[in-house]
């Protein structure tokens, strides 16, 4: 036997290995757990939901004068943790706070495509910015990661005043399956209320192709929304923020992608019922990815301009 070959066989045999030691995309996994890659289903060509940046947390450099509390509990979970970036001296600083994407399955609040620009440019400009876990599993199940964020928003509010914030000036910002779950909170704000939350100022959604969940699924899609939501339409209509939404919502930015076929349709057939209810919400189309809608606030000078201008709708700097 050549060298070559047995080195070829030695190769073979710890990729073998190491797969073998890799959970199977459809293990059950506990709540708690954060699976480092994505199930294939949600590599469909045409499923964005979950991003190859989407997982674990990651390391970036803080701005000067600043510091971060990290994985500070609102829950018993393991999973039910928040980080909380702030600047030196913050006194009644308003509050961003960050829901993660990752297709309801995967994601982390550290990761920095989700937080690094954001903190880089609203911690300089007086802001905290809190960013947030909740539990998942294989199947998720998306209401009651809802309500964890509901839970994650009451406890920003509630402790606010220890970090130098302001509770009542809390905007909630989500990516994703994250915007999923931040717009089912403003449409359906009993859900943040039963979890102890109080009315927040506004929400930001950052291209979620869930908005009007009952359409999704009933066109062509991923399957990985089947392992999400299921093949009960009653549960489609409980998930769907469009269909949740029956009374007037607080003010809404939907951030979309124009290089998807779906995101910007629902976002428009959102926007348009919470203004015929007679609240305030407006699209924003932009010629960016997927992930790059995420990554890019805080850092595209346009783009973060127009985030702005509705963080100054609502009342804030």
């Amino acid at each position: 036997m050549s060298f070559r070959f047995r080195l070829r066989s030695a190769a073979v045999l710890c990729a073998v290995l190491v797969a073998g030691a890799l959970p199977e995309a459809g293990a059950q996994a506990p709540f708690g757990r954060r699976p480092a890659a994505a199930p294939a289903e949600a590599m469909e060509s045409g499923s964005v939901e979950i991003e190859n940046s989407d997982g674990a947390a990651g390391k970036f450099a803080l701005p000067p004068a600043t510091r971060v509390e990290r994985d500070l509990a609102y829950g018993a979970a393991a999973a039910q943790r928040i980080d909380v970036y702030v600047p030196d001296g913050a006194r009644n600083a308003p509050i961003l706070l960050m829901v993660h994407g990752g297709g309801w399955i995967i994601g982390d609040k550290g990761n920095a495509g989700s937080v690094a620009n954001k903190v880089r440019h609203w911690l300089p400009r007086g802001y905290i910015v809190a960013s947030t876990n909740y539990r998942m599993a294989r199947p998720p199940n998306a209401l009651e990661q809802a309500e964890d964020v509901g839970r994650a928003l009451a406890f920003v509010q509630a402790n606010a005043a220890s970090w130098g914030g302001d509770g009542s000036r809390v905007v909630l910002l989500g990516h994703s399956s994250g915007a999923h779950l931040v717009a089912l909170l403003t449409a359906a704000p009993a859900v943040a209320a039963a979890s102890g939350a109080k009315p927040w100022l506004g929400t930001v959604a950052l291209d979620s192709a869930a908005l009007d969940l009952v359409a999704l699924m009933n066109a062509r899609h991923a399957r990985l929304y089947d392992r999400v939501f299921g093949a009960d339409p009653g549960r489609w209509a409980e998930l769907s923020p469009l269909h949740r939404l029956a009374a007037r919502p607080l003010p809404m930015l939907l951030v979309c992608s124009s290089r998807r076929t779906d995101s910007c349709a629902a976002a428009r057939r959102f926007a348009d019922k919470a203004v015929s209810l007679g609240g305030r919400a407006t699209t924003l189309s932009l010629d960016l990815g997927h992930g790059e809608i995420n990554s890019e606030l805080g850092r595209s000078a346009s783009y973060t301009a127009s985030i702005e201008e509705f963080l100054r709708s609502v009342g804030l700097p």
